[in-house]
């Protein structure tokens, strides 16, 4: 009997290597043995049936985005929003990953980079990006909280060279004070009061709007609450919560990053600027949604 490599039966079955890798382990795929540590699989083996483990919610972008997640589908709206929301969310905060590794990286899960230097926090904190937007989709319908906040931040920074700083509480609260684009933050000592205010009057709010989200998005933000990576989780929060209230979620790209600073700075003296700028980065979601034939 031939039998095919994990590469070959991904390639023949729409898989991605990972998922193969997992099949043969979890005994999915009859026949398939170890050779060291290479997987020989018969050349007629099927497919294994996709366990559905989540129900189906209101939402049906995201019924598809967790479809194409658990089946490893490469090329559809699941991995592109993996892709666009890691890069252009980590791209905003500086990181010198190029769109194409960002994409390799995921694709992968191996680093390609040639003739160029590039933080080794960078590609930690991208695959780590993957994480959260994977837990944004598994938790998109639970209500927000402070536990579900930290768990976003502690998997963004995880094994980030900040983790080892004695000083820097990973999946905490900041210690010491901070600011943004030289604005005062909440002082560390009334972040946690702050931060269960303003989850207690979201979570009240009946019948959210988008604007309802922008605007927990720029408190959140003026309050500060973690030493780094405010603005990922903060944005990563804004996609769940699109998701949760059946609003069409959006990503702030490098075109608009101007513009959403602005608006950020400027909400309570005029609300249209950051609304705007969202709505401008929803259109190019929907054009993506058209695309790809999904209703919303």
């Amino acid at each position: 009997m031939k039998f095919l490599s994990v590469a070959e039966f991904a390639k023949q079955w729409n898989l991605t290597d990972r998922m193969v890798r997992n099949y043969c382990a979890q005994g999915r795929i009859p026949g398939a043995f170890l050779t060291g540590k290479t997987w020989n699989i018969p050349e007629d083996a099927q497919k294994p049936i996709r366990e559905i483990k989540q129900k189906l919610t209101d939402n049906q972008l995201l019924n598809i985005l967790r479809e194409q997640k658990q089946m490893g589908l490469k090329g559809g709206i699941y991995h592109k929003t993996q892709i666009e929301l890691t890069y252009n969310s980590n791209h905003i905060e500086g990181s010198t990953l190029t769109h194409d590794q960002t994409q390799y990286i995921f694709e992968t899960n191996t680093i390609g980079i040639e003739n160029k230097n590039v933080k080794v926090d960078d590609i930690i904190e991208t695959a780590n990006h993957f994480k959260c937007v994977d837990f944004v989709f598994e938790n998109a319908k639970k209500e927000l909280s402070e536990k579900m906040i930290k768990e976003l931040h502690f998997l963004l920074k995880t094994g980030t060279s900040d983790s080892r700083k004695d000083w820097f509480k990973v999946g905490d609260y900041k210690k010491m004070p901070n600011e943004v684009g030289g604005e005062a933050t909440c002082q560390p000592e009334n972040v946690k009061q702050a931060m269960k205010d303003l989850i207690n009057n979201y979570n009240a709010t009946p019948n959210k709007t988008l604007e309802t989200v922008i605007e927990f998005h720029q408190n959140f933000e003026k309050i500060h609450p973690f030493q780094d990576g405010n603005g990922r989780v903060g944005r990563l929060i804004m996609f769940k919560e699109c998701l949760n209230n059946n609003i069409v979620p959006f990503i702030i790209d490098e075109e608009h990053k101007m513009f959403y600073y602005r608006g950020l700075k400027e909400w309570d003296k005029e609300k249209g600027y950051l609304l705007e700028t969202c709505l401008s980065c929803q259109d190019k979601y929907k054009a993506w949604l058209d695309y790809f034939k999904i209703e919303y």
